[in-house]
């Protein structure tokens, strides 16, 4: 597994070593020891979720606040994905700093987001399979996040603005300095 820094604290870019024959592929997509090692973060993912997506759909940016708050993994599965986390760890050097990445079935980069951080998507592809691993349960009471377009956070979605899709429960999430005060 080769670990790449990101210019947001704790938040990593893994891409596992990839065997291939005649048969197909095999990846190990994460191994908690070997990521101890390269980190110092310890993690036990005990959720795994997945979505399917078509082009434009834009889900996030989500976060679960207190004690419900998630450390993830995130990968695509298949298609492609513009993904996007957020520091909001009040106290760090990257609070209110963003990292994005593309993520693929093709590239098969994932993403190990730390607990405090807002994430969020942008479906580049049709029929976008995205996978995720959490180490801490859903809870639907701790469930917040920033509205996908704000001007504080200047994301750029690589989409055209024509092209976005996002659910009536994102469009009418706050803003950055909102939920930052």
């Amino acid at each position: 597994m080769k670990l790449e820094k990101t210019n947001l604290k704790d938040c990593f870019i893994l891409t596992p070593k990839v065997f291939e024959d005649e048969r197909g592929t095999f990846s190990e997509t994460f191994n908690a020891k070997k990521f101890l090692d390269q980190t110092g973060i310890a993690v036990t993912f005990v959720q795994d979720n997945q979505s399917a997506s078509k082009y434009g759909v834009v889900r996030g940016l989500h976060f679960q606040t207190g004690d419900h708050g998630q450390t993830k993994l995130v990968r695509v599965v298949k298609g492609s994905v513009l993904d996007v986390v957020v520091d909001l760890r009040k106290g760090s050097p990257s609070f209110g700093k963003s990292f994005s990445t593309v993520l693929s079935g093709e590239n098969k980069k994932q993403l190990f987001v730390p607990r405090g951080f807002a994430h969020g998507f942008s479906v580049l592809e049709d029929n976008t399979v995205f996978a995720y691993k959490c180490d801490r349960y859903y809870n639907k009471q701790s469930e917040q996040g920033i509205v996908y377009n704000d001007a504080t956070l200047a994301i750029d979605w690589h989409l055209s603005s024509n092209d976005i899709i996002v659910s009536k429960k994102d469009v009418e999430l706050p803003t950055f300095l909102e939920i930052t005060k």
